[in-house]
């Protein structure tokens, strides 16, 4: 299929509803049914959205934001928004009241479109410090209510309004990427930034209008955006609209989708699943899907392969994986994963399976590829190379070993700017408007891009040494031990962690080892649950340097969360909010640490 040429959204939406009216669009579970949306139905809807939102003195230039999972409505206001010229405002419905009312203000939105009566209520009780928000849109309200969804399209019907056509810089959308230390930053991206990425994604990924996925990666976010909304639509696939996080292995077998775009802490729990079922398994199933992963991971390596080998790997797939992708829905012929860092084992474990993963990576700020890996392009554990029309360069001022440094990215994708934030914008900028992405990277001789963590999360210990904590903080959530923890050494001699314990595969442990009787409290605190914790650490960090593994532990069955405060909605850990609770508790390791150490000597 030939790749699909446009300059904006609107050119897009328009080409996409012309060609393919008739073919299913959206998919959403019913009543235990799945009921499809076509093209032309949608085309239908957003026409009458667009008309409803004039009605209310929506134009261009406006701010539109939506608090919403993803839902066909949720497409529906995007693509109206576009056709006024408008600029959708996207948020997350685990966001808290404070954070949407700071965004609301931030961007001036004069509408808010609400997917529950729930949500529309809080934005209520926010309303009188958001001045500038004059409609409220409830997407679940009755029609007889004149705020509902189906009321602006009955408004809308009666007001027909053409679409305009943007200029590719105009803003199509702000997207507020999540604080991890402050607030949210409003990143602009226009049309134009949008398309160039749609158009690079076709060349390097052979999407084709047969494709469907299975949608669960939130389009409130770029990846989900951009790589799946956007580009499924503007060749037309179809999108099965996921029911819950939860649900995704049922959903799977359902819709049978034949690409997944996802993230690494899907493709983790995945690994995470097959593993714990492999475990309950008879040794000869065990030993025989053991040997087809190491086989299989020896060919993708490139390396030597007898015989016999190939025959295990030959009856483990025909025995064993073809069972397991027949649990994808049996259909599927590659998956994308960008949004952080897939652990090279996960990636290798899942690829010999026979799911091929392509890794990519970028950011809300490049629209929001930068790099992916495709095929005839492939390497397991870097991020690929860049894509068509993206350049990428890498900073070495800014590392500290002569080869890696600050990841730069230059091209039509890049942001227009963060909104109202013009102290910032001078400084991710270069003179020539490449982006400083604040990301530490390597390239290799062949132009893979290697990610090795955040410039602002790494610290020095004591002995001068910088330890980056994201990498080996997502390593150790392999683990089935292991549901979340921060990594901290900050000016320290050693590193320490706040580890979050899975209690549902510790309590199987520890019913194992006659401590079923336990309470929580009582297992994190025995010294047994806290040599297996450390053990799964050594484990899963056996690949690190000794100055970035881990010396002592502190435990907590307190996940962090959105309602915690203590991840942001793209699962980024608050360092800061982590610290402000679990400060004290972390330092007391490296206090009951000097304590033993001086009595040992005392003692000596």
């Amino acid at each position: 299929m030939a790749t699909p040429k446009f300059e904006n959204l609107v050119e897009m939406f328009e080409r996409s509803i012309k060609l393919y009216g008739p073919r299913d669009l959206f998919g959403t579970k019913k009543n235990g049914q799945w009921v499809w949306t076509t093209y032309a139905q949608f085309g239908k809807q957003v026409d009458q959205f667009r008309g409803g939102l004039a009605s209310l003195g929506i134009k261009r230039g406006d701010c539109v934001a939506i608090v919403s999972n993803n839902r066909v409505e949720w497409a529906v206001a995007a693509y109206a928004c576009y056709g006024l010229g408008a600029a959708l405002v996207p948020m997350y419905e685990a966001q808290l009241p404070k954070e949407w009312a700071f965004i609301i203000n931030d961007c001036e939105a004069v509408a808010m479109i609400a997917a529950t009566p729930e949500i529309l209520k809080k934005v209520e009780e926010i309303q009188e410090k958001t001045p500038t928000l004059k409609h409220l849109i409830g997407l679940e309200l009755p029609k007889s209510d004149p705020r509902s969804f189906e009321a602006l399209l009955e408004a809308g019907e009666k007001n027909p309004t053409p679409a305009i056509k943007p200029e590719p810089k105009d803003t199509a959308t702000l997207i507020y990427t999540s604080g991890t230390t402050g607030n949210p930053k409003g990143v602009i991206l226009s049309h134009g930034n949008i398309a160039s990425n749609i158009s690079a994604v076709h060349e390097i990924l052979p999407l084709e209008g047969e494709d469907r996925s299975l949608s669960f990666l939130p389009w409130a976010h770029s990846f989900g955006h951009t790589c799946e909304l956007h580009a499924i639509f503007s060749l037309g696939g179809s999108m099965a609209i996921c029911e819950a996080v939860d649900k995704i292995v049922a959903n799977l077998a359902e819709v049978s989708p034949t690409v997944l775009m996802s993230v690494p802490r899907i493709f983790n729990r995945i690994y995470d699943g097959v593993n714990k079922q492999m475990a309950e398994k008879p040794a000869i199933i065990r030993n025989m899907f053991r040997s087809g992963i190491r086989v299989a991971t020896k060919i993708r390596r490139n390396e030597p392969v007898g015989l016999l080998e190939k025959v295990t790997l030959k009856l483990a797939d025909k025995i064993i994986f073809t069972k397991i992708r027949a649990k994808f829905g049996g259909r599927l012929k590659y998956a994308f994963s960008g949004g952080a860092a897939l652990s090279k084992e996960v990636a290798e474990f899942i690829d010999g399976l026979g799911i091929t993963v392509y890794e990519g990576y970028g950011l809300t700020e490049t629209a929001p590829i930068a790099t992916a890996n495709r095929p005839g392009a492939h390497r397991i554990g870097s991020v690929g190379q860049p894509i068509p029309g993206v350049k990428v360069m890498i900073d070495k001022s800014a590392g500290h070993d002569g080869k890696q440094g600050e990841v730069i990215v230059a091209g039509p994708n890049i942001m227009q700017g963060y909104h109202r934030r013009d102290d910032e914008n001078k400084a991710v900028f270069t003179e020539d408007r490449s982006f400083r992405t604040g990301d530490l990277g390597y390239l290799d001789d062949d132009g893979y891009l290697y990610i090795t963590g955040r410039i602002k999360e790494q610290y020095k210990l004591e002995n001068g040494k910088y330890v980056a904590p994201a990498p080996l903080e997502e390593q150790l959530k392999l683990s089935p031990y292991i549901a979340n923890v921060m990594v901290y050494g900050d000016n320290r001699l050693y590193n320490v962690a706040l580890v979050v314990v899975d209690m549902d595969s510790l309590k199987k442990w520890a019913e194992g080892q006659g401590l079923g009787s336990e309470s929580p409290e009582s297992l994190l605190k025995n010294s047994r649950v806290n040599e297996l914790v450390m053990g799964e650490i050594e484990k899963y960090s056996a690949e690190f340097k000794g100055f970035e593994k881990i010396k002592r532990i502190s435990l907590t069955a307190e996940d962090f969360t959105t309602a915690n405060d203590m991840i942001t909605p793209s699962l980024k850990v608050k360092r800061r909010v982590v610290w402000q609770k679990y400060g004290p508790q972390i330092e007391a390791l490296y206090q009951d640490a000097a304590s033993k150490e001086a009595q040992a000597s005392a003692a000596s």
